[in-house]
């Protein structure tokens, strides 16, 4: 089957409305499937593989609710990594504050782990883009927290809105990757996976 013949066959197991833009974006038509799942990961968990393992997650628990073996699903997740620390969303107002003074001045990496496939096999991946954020004052800080919406994304920040456009100085790989979806990675991947599975 030819990629661009798969729509209705696709899910994307995420509500992310990023997400949701960049696959449609790249011209699919697809259902959107989202339940409650615990993100958590084990302590011990090197910060490189928390993306996926969420990412897997993700993709089990929409399988296992659809139970439907015509679909692909397509299911991922965004991690920040800042000096070997894990950002994820923040809890609130004070976690997001904490969140952007650690990425001001520094580089961090962003990884989204992506996870698709059918019944019968799935393909697990990554990606990886380094940023570089300016040092960010605190008034800025505190604008950014007033005005934008901080708490619904891994590492309390968008790269398409205001700090993305004003403090974000350089950005060493992938830009769709981190709005959340390594579009080229995955357009790669996917191809590869339904000339031979589909």
């Amino acid at each position: 089957m030819n990629v661009f013949k798969l729509n209705n066959n696709l899910v994307l197991a995420s509500g992310s409305a990023r997400r949701i833009e960049l696959l449609k974006e790249l011209g699919f038509k697809f259902m959107v499937f989202v339940t409650e799942l615990d993100e958590s990961f084990p302590a011990s968990m090197s910060p490189e593989n928390v993306a996926v393992h969420i990412a897997e997650k993700k993709f089990e628990n929409a399988q296992n609710k659809l139970n439907d073996a015509s679909k692909i699903i397509i299911s991922a997740d965004t991690v920040v990594v800042c000096q070997g620390e894990v950002l994820g969303k923040p809890g609130n107002i004070a976690e997001a504050r904490k969140t952007l003074l650690k990425l001001s001045g520094n580089v961090h990496q962003v990884i989204t782990g992506v996870c698709l496939g059918n019944r019968s096999e799935k393909v697990c991946f990554s990606d990886v883009t380094q940023v570089t954020v300016d040092t960010l004052t605190d008034s800025e800080i505190e604008f950014y927290i007033e005005n934008y919406q901080v708490m619904d994304k891994a590492g309390a920040y968008g790269i398409q809105d205001w700090l993305g456009m004003a403090r974000i100085s350089a950005i060493n790989g992938s830009y769709t990757n981190v709005m959340g979806l390594p579009t080229q990675k995955l357009w790669v991947v996917l191809n590869e996976f339904v000339k031979k599975n589909v």
